[in-house]
């Protein structure tokens, strides 16, 4: 049984990331599962560090934004999420082209919503594991 209270096209979804940061960096929900999310972005000019991998703060970002829109889906009417805390642990460089993260539920309550999110490499290897908490909120 899948956990989304509103139902969205990955066209919708994309749609929302028009003319953000997310537009900016090549963020892209891929993926809507019964209990997940996925995304993909670049690891190009616009997200790597000088390295050559991926910048530790566009997987928080990526992280963030994927987490917080898993949780809009699965959020109440008349209500919102915000975001109120975030880690990550890098574990390993996320090198070119690409990185995919995958966000799942590990609490999704009634005043708050935990997740699990997974960044890895094209070859499956793990590059970060972040976990995000967001705020049910009442729209005013």
């Amino acid at each position: 049984m899948a956990i989304w209270r509103i139902q969205a096209t990955l066209d919708e979804i994309n749609a929302k990331l028009v003319g953000t940061m997310c537009e900016h960096v090549g963020f892209r929900v891929t993926e809507i599962g019964e209990d997940y999310l996925r995304a993909s972005m670049p690891v190009d000019e616009r997200t790597r560090q000088h390295m050559g991998v991926i910048h530790g703060g566009a997987s928080v970002v990526m992280a963030e934004t994927l987490g917080s829109l898993a949780s809009s889906l699965c959020c109440p009417e008349g209500f919102h999420i915000v975001g109120l805390d975030i880690n990550a642990n890098h574990v390993r460089p996320g090198k070119p082209p690409f990185v995919t993260a995958t966000a799942r539920p590990l609490h999704i309550g009634s005043s708050t919503m935990v997740w699990d999110i997974r960044i890895n490499d094209t070859e499956d290897k793990l590059v970060c594991v972040s976990r995000l908490t967001c705020a049910v909120l009442k729209n005013r």
